[in-house]
């Protein structure tokens, strides 16, 4: 990382008068999402999951039997302040690297330096390791030893499965936690506290809803993105905007003296981002996933394209796209082209794989795939048909060369006799009965000429002559 959260070989050590390793006084020229890190447990937001009473998490936080831990999560989420915690929880030092500008050489400086405290000071280390995927075998494996013997208490961040991404030893060395983005509800009380906390704005700004809500759209469960865009809309806020404050932030009666409120449009233009009118339980919701569709069913890729970009900015759960992908693939594409379902559900397992806003571009290409690809409904029309004609009693009786031969009595019922194997001739295909006696002769499919389905359309006319001998 870039900023002041991962300075490399960056020490923190406990003063003697039981301070966490996050109880300084920030700096107040820090970014806001760094002098807003939590102090304490009760600090965090999120993660209830693993900070419950008894959790492993909440443990080693307070100082039980120490582990290597793999905190496995989205950006924004905490891994970075629970490893202070971590560090802090009973005065160990705590170093952090980076795996984007760290190779062996570091890694191994760090493990001798810890080695070295704690055989002449008994001090412990906490190694925090940002980017752990990013390290390759051979430097992941220069981990191990010290791991192993507890050399360094080594607190692993990484936004990859883990499974995939860290070797096997050092798995099997650590506990995997993972984390999970924070909710709409989380983000902003995190904007809230960063509002009114004297570490923050300290009460210099209201902020309207409507800024707020693009503040959280923006975020897509991040903190740090947000406390990053908060703090460029308050910076920006000008002394038009600040005339005829009072001096107590508290104030908020909106006359003369009330305190500023940081408005969408100053939210907009400092993160360079216009907000989405977009709501994603309301008409936009349906319009805009409809539009979506149908762009997509007339061969316009570019406004397809643009619909899902819409849905993307607005913070639309993404599996909710990718499963309209799918069911248009078949309902829209179907045979005309096969691959379609293959790479719409291709981008729905890519899409839970990685997350956002990576998948983005499996969404992305699954749509443009599907736009472009040879248009034909006539699976949806098939299956309709025959789920019309089940509905109104058009069932039948299972022809009996057709029924279950398998068990005790079967052969005395008649069942499986007469069955003719379509392996058995050359063709593959021999005249039969298939569909009950009411149905015979009935026809669900109607294969187009477009695409892949051309061949389909030349084909099953002759298939319905063998099979009905006809």
């Amino acid at each position: 990382m870039q900023d002041e959260l991962f300075t490399v070989n960056r020490d923190v050590r406990d003063n003697g008068e039981h301070q966490h390793a996050t109880d300084d006084a920030p700096d107040p020229a820090a970014p806001l999402a760094v002098r807003m890190r939590p102090r304490s447990l009760d600090d965090v937001v999120g993660q209830a999951h693993l900070l419950g009473e008894g959790a492993p998490l909440r443990r080693l936080v307070e100082g039980a039997a120490p582990a290597s831990v793999i905190l496995f999560g989205p950006p924004g989420t905490g891994k970075t302040t629970l490893a202070y915690l971590m560090a802090g929880a009973t005065g160990r030092r705590f170093i952090a690297l980076s795996a984007l500008s760290s190779g062996v050489k570091e890694v191994r400086g760090v493990i001798d330096a810890a080695r070295r405290r704690r055989s002449h000071a008994a001090e412990d280390t906490v190694l925090f390791i940002d980017e752990v995927h990013r390290f390759s075998k051979t430097q992941q494996d220069a981990l191990l030893s010290a791991v192993e013997d507890r050399t360094v208490l080594l607190v692993a961040a990484t936004t990859e499965n883990p499974s995939f991404s860290v070797v096997s030893p050092l798995l099997s060395r650590s506990l995997v936690l993972q984390l999970r983005s924070l909710t709409d509800d989380d983000i902003s009380e995190v904007i809230t506290r960063a509002l009114t906390d004297e570490r923050g704005l300290g009460g210099a700004y209201d902020l309207d809803d409507d800024a707020r809500a693009h503040l959280v759209r923006l975020a897509g469960g991040d903190a740090r993105r947000a406390l990053t865009a908060l703090e460029a809309a308050a910076d920006a806020m000008t002394p038009d905007d600040t005339d005829g404050t009072a001096d107590t932030p508290g104030d908020t009666s909106g006359e003369t003296g009330a305190r500023p409120s940081i408005s969408l449009a100053t939210v907009e233009a400092t993160v360079d981002k216009a907000a989405v009118r977009y709501d994603r339980d309301g008409d936009q919701h349906y319009d805009v996933i409809s539009a979506f569709i149908k762009s997509i069913r007339g061969s316009d890729v570019d406004a397809a394209l643009h619909y899902l970009a819409r849905m993307v900015e607005a913070g639309e759960d993404p599996r909710f796209i990718a499963r309209r992908l799918v069911v248009h693939a078949s309902e829209d594409i179907g045979m005309a082209d096969p691959t379609a379902l293959q790479a719409a559900v291709a981008a729905a397992n890519a899409v839970q794989f990685i997350g956002m806003p990576e998948g983005r571009l499996a969404l992305a290409q699954a749509t443009v795939h599907l736009a472009t690809a040879p248009k034909s409904n006539a699976v949806i029309s098939g299956i309709d048909a025959a789920l019309a004609d089940v509905r109104a009693g058009k069932a039948g009786t299972v022809p009996s060369h057709l029924r279950d031969g398998h068990y005790t009595g079967a052969k005395r019922l008649g069942n499986a006799q007469g069955y003719a194997y379509p392996h058995s001739v050359a063709e593959g295909v021999l005249a039969q009965q298939y569909p009950p006696d009411e149905l015979v002769g009935t026809d669900y499919y109607h294969p187009t000429d477009r695409g892949a389905e051309r061949v389909l359309a030349e084909r099953v006319p002759k298939l319905r002559t063998a099979v009905r001998g006809e």
